[in-house]
């Protein structure tokens, strides 16, 4: 198993190509089940959950093929195209690694009439239920059945339509919503939806397919469903939480970097908290830059929907916040289990102190380098963060976390001057 070897104290200064939003194209891909046309996706980045969802479409028939990239580019193009389904079951030795997975449910039982999915996977970072995907369906018209493990949803009919409020937000079960009310029978509307740019993103996708939604980047949501959708070429959204991670690596080492294709106003949140703690954050013709002293505020953050500070940040800003001068307080509202980097960030020098939801870092003088373990896909690019100011050598094992959201995360470090490199493991 591969590891990443970081040697800190190294300033990052240079230009980092940000690529496209994993959390964006993992709801992108399953529109090619709306369609019998080709759906084309650009700026698709190569990453190990979009491999995973790849293999799960082609079990049901579809088509994929993959287009002018070059090993030396980062992102890709995809041509995805449904003509026909062989199956509308996804198993569980395909599902059970990737949460995501379940935004087949959606989409499958619109275009099918029915659909069996294995109840999903995904990092461990706390209970997240699927209980608002299968009531946002009900609402809608759609019969769910429960198990052995299995979600099986039927409407022979067609999905009639429906209005749901959500009780909490949630991005997923927004996106699983959305798309099945796409090819309804009638109106479906959505209440509380989740506002995220990756919502937006999978909107516009929608209504470039031929979807009519109105109401798109705000709370209520009203779709006409459509006879059919048809094909469409569309650019994924740069992924904003990529773009926050190495803004965070440019800061705690006192850097100068700009971040390629990154979107202030998509991570205003972001943006904010490291202004705050005294962060100079600039836009540029091309994207963001983002420089440092080093000297760090201490912040208090707290969790919550966008436009709110994003969960998917908290771990990386508690690295960066480790070398702050004073206390940090965090609080983690959305996953209750989100703080398993603790035990790794504290075997490095860091002094953080966790009760419940809520997290104190006290800002040290200095880290040093430790072998340390991913526990989940953020939490170990916290560890990077820290190892680039850490005084010798990180070790980062359990790297298929990493490969989840970072696409050739050492190949992009090692262009802002970072000593970084990806080694087997011994």
């Amino acid at each position: 198993m591969d590891k990443i070897i970081v040697r800190g104290g190294n300033a990052l200064k240079g230009k980092i190509p940000i690529s496209g939003a994993k959390n964006s194209a993992l709801t992108l891909l399953p529109c090619a089940l709306l369609t019998d046309e080709p759906l084309t996706l650009r700026n698709l980045p190569r990453l190990a959950d979009i491999d995973g969802f790849q293999h799960l479409l082609n079990q049901f028939g579809i088509s994929t093929a993959i287009a002018g990239s070059r090993p030396e580019d980062f992102g890709r193009v995809m041509t995805l195209q449904a003509t026909r389904l062989t199956t509308t079951v996804a198993p569980y030795e395909l599902v059970r690694k990737m949460r995501a997975s379940i935004l087949v449910l959606g989409p499958m039982v619109a275009r099918a009439g029915e659909a069996t999915v294995s109840l999903p996977g995904g990092c461990a970072i706390g209970n997240r239920p699927i209980d608002l995907h299968l009531k946002a369906l009900e609402a809608f018209g759609v019969e769910i059945e429960l198990a052995a493990g299995y979600v099986k949803a039927m409407a022979p009919d067609g999905i009639p339509g429906g209005t749901y409020t959500f009780p909490v937000v949630s991005v997923g079960a927004t996106e699983n919503a959305l798309m099945a009310a796409s090819l309804a029978k009638g109106t479906c509307v959505l209440h509380n939806a989740a506002r995220e740019p990756e919502i937006v993103d999978l909107c516009n996708l929608l209504v470039d397919m031929g979807a009519e939604i109105e109401g798109i980047g705000t709370s209520d949501l009203v779709i006409h469903g459509k006879d059919r959708l048809h094909g469409a070429t569309y650019r994924v959204m740069s992924d904003r939480i990529e773009a926050g991670s190495y803004a965070c690596a440019a800061a705690i080492t006192g850097g100068d970097v700009e971040l390629i294709g990154a979107k202030a106003d998509e991570m205003d949140a972001t943006v904010n908290a490291l202004r705050q703690a005294g962060v100079t954050v600039e836009e540029t013709k091309t994207g963001i830059r983002v420089t440092s002293d080093g000297k760090l505020k201490p912040l208090t953050i707290s969790t919550a929907p966008y436009p709110g500070f994003a969960t998917d940040m908290q771990a990386q800003f508690m690295a960066m916040l480790c070398m702050a001068d004073g206390a940090s307080v965090l609080t983690e509202t959305i996953f209750e289990n989100r703080y398993m980097h603790v035990p790794e960030l504290n075997r490095m020098g860091a002094h953080i102190e966790t009760k419940g939801r809520t997290a104190i870092v006290h800002g040290v003088k200095g880290l040093t380098g430790a072998p340390v373990m991913a526990t989940d896909l953020r939490a170990s690019m916290s560890l990077v963060i820290a190892g680039l100011v850490a005084e010798g050598e990180t070790h980062v094992s359990r790297l298929y976390h990493l490969d989840r959201g970072y696409e050739r995360l050492e190949e992009k470090l090692q262009l802002v001057g970072a000593d970084v490199e990806r080694v087997g493991s011994d």
